[in-house]
């Protein structure tokens, strides 16, 4: 079994309300559900209107699966005109691990 995450800190564009923040992030959060099937929750900065960090997992039987998932991911992330993606942390963990 093998586990990945990944934790984005995003710049939300012209955000004035956390109202605003929300029709920004909750849509990201809906299609990487979605379109990947994996676990996804915005996981912190909840009180600044333009910041988000968004994290997800996903669990695989297959090294070479889980990482394309979260490739994939990522790139659809970084694809989203309406955020600027400032940094992605990437986590791999396998059977192997103690």
């Amino acid at each position: 079994m093998y586990v990945g995450t990944l934790s984005f800190d995003l710049l939300l564009g012209d955000v004035r309300s956390l109202k605003e923040k929300r029709s920004v992030v909750r849509p990201i959060v809906a299609e990487l559900q979605r379109k990947f099937a994996v676990s996804v929750a915005e996981t912190g900065d909840q009180d600044l209107h333009r910041r988000a960090q968004i994290g997800l997992a996903v669990v695989s039987g297959d090294w070479g699966h889980l990482t394309e998932v979260l490739d994939r991911c990522e790139r659809m992330v970084a694809g989203r005109p309406e955020v600027e993606l400032l940094s992605v942390r990437r986590r791999l963990h396998g059977d192997d691990e103690e």
